[in-house]
């Protein structure tokens, strides 16, 4: 006699916190690189999405970072409820909520402007809520980082090697660029890398959350 293998359908609340999750990345960029395109003085070679935090339409960028980073949480709760125990079930959402959760705190805490924008703006100087901005980037990009390599190692074990390997590259691309522009030497060959790899680790968060979800 043949037993089939059932599994709990998953609760419509967790399905409504992955979708969260995974229109947070989207939106996120949607809302970034329509402002790159029209904001005077913002050159992505140049300047960090955060610095679009500042001049009149910067609360439209604070605004993106309270709004994603919400979704971003909503997302990781999601992953919490749905993983089925195992390697990074727990670490991994745990990772993604702190990157979601420093989101929230770079729109408390704005990017210095400087550099040419806003425009006409020179070299910016140094404030407490600009060093408190890079910490909490610093954080949040690094936990980004670690939860790929969390989800490697949870796919590899599952045999999923496609999965492992998407991970771990988009962590290792991440973490080399995240280096590049933390070495202060940010030419414009570091920050469109820079630019890239932060998409590209988006697009592998809304890319784990709709496998989840699935």
């Amino acid at each position: 006699m043949t037993i089939a293998a059932t599994r709990t359908p998953v609760a419509l609340p967790a399905r409504a916190l992955l979708a969260c999750g995974a229109v947070s990345g989207p939106l996120y960029f949607l809302t970034t690189l329509t402002q790159a395109a029209v904001r005077d003085g913002f050159d992505v070679t140049k300047h960090p999405a955060s610095m679009l935090s500042n001049g009149d339409a910067g609360w439209i960028q604070v605004a993106n970072f309270l709004v994603t980073g919400v979704l971003m949480i909503a997302g990781a709760i999601g992953l919490s409820r749905t993983l089925e125990p195992g390697r990074g079930s727990t670490w991994g959402p745990r990772l993604l909520g702190v990157f979601g959760v420093s989101l929230l705190f770079a729109a408390v805490f704005k990017a210095d402007p400087g550099n040419g924008f806003p425009a006409g703006r020179g070299p910016g100087t140094i404030s407490t809520a600009g060093v408190l901005h890079m910490a909490a980037g610093s954080v949040g990009f690094l936990s980004l980082i670690v939860a790929t390599f969390v989800f490697a190692s949870r796919f590899s074990r599952e045999g999923r090697r496609g999965w492992a390997v998407y991970s771990r590259a988009t962590g290792i691309a991440f973490f080399a660029s995240f280096a590049g522009i933390s070495s202060g030497n940010a030419n414009a060959a570091v920050m469109l890398a820079f630019w890239a790899t932060v998409m590209l680790a988006w697009g592998w968060v809304t890319a784990v959350v709709v496998h989840t979800s699935r």
